[in-house]
């Protein structure tokens, strides 16, 4: 009940203009110590709250919160389950818990994550109603096997969703990152459970950097850049962030059913279209070896393809990580 109160202001406040503790109360139908106990709690969510004599409350800037009917609506022909959260540990956890109750194209989404991840047990930096963290539970039988190449498909989908959008130079790193100019604008990362050489489902977890506040960038180490600042560079409109979660759900629930039958071959294309570092000189390390050579691009079954010392090697997921040897 508390969140759904919660939930009611931010949604009034969300225009950005000032709204005074009486017409809140009146909004909410609670008295104005009430909403003094509601206003108290959006600095404990990291939302900034402005406050001015005889003008009331407002959200600098306001916000773009998520809306079921318009995530629907941008989402069709998908009719998966959708919930939507205003603040989880994480999206991923979240389909984890309950794989067997959710179907296939399940889908969690919150405005906060308060314990996002990503690969390699990093923190995903998951500010309130700023960007989007969004994931999908899907089925697949064949176990782990089946699974050779996917978080490169979901990468294709991102890429492609944020190219709809008329912004462009979006670049897939191997095997999880999607980039623009050398700069992280989002993130994969998929969580299985179930039999690993039968019967499993697998949760696409998927970060997007929409509009990044510089504070709670400070302890990002690596460059990033975010779909605003993108757009802004780019000369490109605006991206609505319901829009982007409904066009993103539309394409991994399109691209999970054709994977489920085909694997990642189909794909690879649309993959090595948009690769980062073909044709350099990179660096790769694993837990227990470092190289460096040419990136080649990817086989069939997503395998990293690298020109070490002249001779073709085959690099597979796992705690691996890339970057430019230059």
């Amino acid at each position: 009940m508390s969140d759904a109160v919660l939930m009611q202001l931010l949604q009034v406040l969300a225009d950005g203009r000032y709204h005074s503790g009486e017409e809140l109360g009146e909004r909410l139908s609670m008295s104005r110590t009430a909403v003094w106990k509601q206003l108290k709690k959006l600095p404990e969510l990291g939302v900034q709250l402005q406050s001015g004599r005889g003008q009331g409350y407002c959200l600098p800037g306001g916000l773009e919160l998520f809306e079921r009917a318009r995530i629907i609506q941008e989402a069709a022909p998908w009719c998966g389950d959708l919930l939507l959260e205003l603040v989880v540990d994480s999206t991923n956890a979240r389909l984890m818990a309950r794989p067997s109750a959710l179907g296939s194209g399940a889908v969690c989404i919150a405005e906060q994550q308060t314990a996002g991840r990503g690969r390699r047990g990093r923190t995903w930096i998951s500010p309130f109603g700023q960007n989007l963290y969004l994931s999908m539970l899907w089925q697949f039988e064949g176990g782990a096997s089946a699974l050779e190449g996917l978080s490169l498909a979901v990468g294709v989908c991102v890429a492609e969703v944020l190219e709809s959008f008329g912004l462009a130079d979006v670049q897939l790193k191997w095997p999880n990152d999607v980039l623009a100019n050398d700069r992280k604008l989002a993130g994969v990362l998929l969580e299985m459970t179930g039999d690993p050489s039968g019967t499993c489902q697998v949760v696409v977890g998927v970060g997007v950097n929409w509009r990044m506040p510089e504070e709670a960038a400070q302890s990002i180490d690596q460059p990033w850049v975010d779909i605003a600042r993108l757009a802004e560079e780019q000369g490109a409109q605006p991206v609505s962030r319901n829009a982007l979660a409904g066009r993103l759900i539309a394409s991994l629930s399109s691209m999970l059913e054709d994977f489920v039958a085909g694997g990642f071959s189909g794909w690879r294309q649309r993959w090595l279209h948009r690769a980062a570092f073909i044709g350099q000189l990179v660096e790769l390390s694993t837990a227990n070896r470092r190289c460096a050579g040419m990136l080649l691009g990817v086989d069939d079954a997503g395998a990293l393809l690298l020109d070490v010392d002249g001779e073709p090697q085959r690099f597979y997921g796992g705690e691996v990580s890339l970057r430019s040897a230059s």
